[in-house]
């Protein structure tokens, strides 16, 4: 395993780190706590991943207190990377809830306050390493005092490097660029970035290398939500509670059109390999998040971080094949979030 730094700090993590949402949500198959210990354990111990992202939205707290129980007594050789923002200290809300719909969000400085205390409470820890603002919003990039409350309680010690992460979806392009341009001290952004993927990602990270230089970027859906693992075919049936089941048939069609295109990719090493060292031929990339949900992948993407680099000639051509969508007449995809430029 490889390591890189959080620029402007002594925070080192693994160039393949875990998000714990696949082992706490049920979004990806369910999985027991003992389960989720095992493979945490497995992840730091026997392939040297040290930087672990969950949040507290994640099962309720549930993936908090799976990281806590996994290294208790280790606390020093992890980086926990956790996210606020979501009310789920709300009865009413939690009750009305249904699937991956989104809760309302909270940002003022007292319930952040509070939020990260609890987090740290079931962490099992007096400090996080990360702590990202989960899925905000325009309204809140443009909300100084949001981010001025980051900057105390990092005074404070209780968290060593504070960013965002955009989501639910893809797109967020001016949340990221203003969050840039407006708070230049930013120290991380989460956000979706693949070799499938590329648009908005590539722009974030030109907005952050032009005005936030201590910035770098923690990468989630790798491997767009699976379908550059290259095991997927036109007859793959997703299970009930997979979320891939609930996407149009066309992602499935299409995506394994794109995905036979880049064959050229897996001479030294598997697709899913080489779509994290897509990712970590950019320095700006910190670290990578794939869904790990088996024993298996938790090997196969662990081991990418040794894997030779992309050649230069792979790269281009990875470049040459996204400028005309890997062959792939198909609408334009849809993003969400502002995708225009909005002054105000």
């Amino acid at each position: 395993m490889r390591y890189r730094q959080f620029p402007g700090t002594d925070i080192k993590v693994s160039e393949v780190g875990f998000g714990t949402w696949t082992l706490s949500t049920g979004w990806w198959g369910e999985k027991t706590d003992e389960e989720a210990v095992e493979m945490l354990r497995t992840a730091h111990g026997e392939y040297g991943v040290n930087f672990f992202d969950t949040a507290d939205t994640y099962g309720n707290g549930r993936g908090e207190r799976q990281l806590a129980q996994a290294f208790r007594g280790k606390r020093d050789d992890v980086v926990y990377s956790t996210k606020i923002g979501y009310d789920i200290y709300d009865p009413a809300a939690q009750s009305a809830r249904r699937g991956q719909n989104e809760l309302p969000q909270k940002f003022d400085r007292d319930y952040m306050r509070f939020a990260l205390d609890k987090c740290l409470e079931r962490l099992e820890t007096d400090h996080v390493d990360v702590l990202q603002l989960h899925n905000i919003k325009m309204d809140h990039v443009r909300d100084s005092a949001i981010w001025q409350a980051l900057r105390e309680m990092q005074e404070e010690g209780l968290i060593r490097s504070w960013g965002a992460a955009f989501g639910p979806a893809i797109g967020w392009l001016y949340e990221a660029v203003e969050l840039c341009e407006r708070e230049s001290d930013v120290g991380t952004i989460q956000m979706i970035w693949n070799i499938l993927e590329q648009h908005p990602g590539t722009a974030m990270l030109d907005a952050a290398s032009e005005h936030a230089p201590n910035c770098c970027f923690n990468i989630r859906v790798t491997h767009a939500s699976g379908m550059l693992e290259g095991k997927y075919t036109e007859d793959t049936v997703f299970p009930a509670n997979d979320h891939r089941r609930h996407r149009p048939r066309s992602w499935l069609t299409n995506g394994v059109k794109k995905v036979r295109t880049l064959d050229f990719l897996t001479t030294q090493m598997t697709l899913g390999q080489a779509a994290l060292k897509w990712l970590l031929a950019d320095p700006r990339v910190v670290t990578t998040l794939p869904n790990i949900y088996d024993m298996e992948q938790l090997e196969e993407f662990a081991e990418a971080s040794d894997k030779p680099d992309l050649s230069v000639a792979q790269m281009k051509r990875v470049a040459e094949l996204a400028e005309r969508n890997f062959g792939v007449d198909e609408e334009a995809m849809s993003y969400k979030g502002t995708m225009d430029r909005v002054t105000t």
